[in-house]
């Protein structure tokens, strides 16, 4: 059964890109172009990793990361944040992601994070 992984990305162009590659890889993915439409998603299936930007425009990927981490039935799910504008170091003491993803990042490296949390 394939991994899935929700992508919450506000700008279409990097959110394509980014499910295209993960496609590749044979991952079921869903999409979120925002905060709402992300918690809609979660409400009908659990998914195995949430790809997250922090700057989206009805919310943030921090306050997604940190809601998800202070539930019980979500806080093992791992979180990737990413972020253009954010140094990573401000981001980790924000929220307890697994993993911080500068943008533009290289698509092998993203690759093999991704693979990490969900290849056993």
């Amino acid at each position: 059964m394939k991994k899935c992984i929700y992508v919450v990305e506000d700008n279409p162009s990097i959110r394509e890109i980014i499910e295209f590659l993960l496609i590749e890889e044979l991952y079921e993915v869903k999409t979120c172009p925002n905060t709402n439409d992300f918690w809609i998603q979660m409400s009908k299936h659990r998914p195995d990793m949430v790809i997250l930007d922090i700057m989206l425009p009805d919310g943030n990927g921090l306050d997604i990361c940190n809601t998800l981490k202070r539930n019980i039935k979500t806080h093992d799910i791992p979180v990737m944040m990413m972020s253009a504008n954010n140094h990573l170091n401000a981001v980790k003491a924000k929220c307890d992601a697994e993993d911080f993803i500068n943008k533009p990042f290289d698509l092998n490296d993203f690759v093999n994070r991704v693979d990490k949390y969900l290849l056993n």
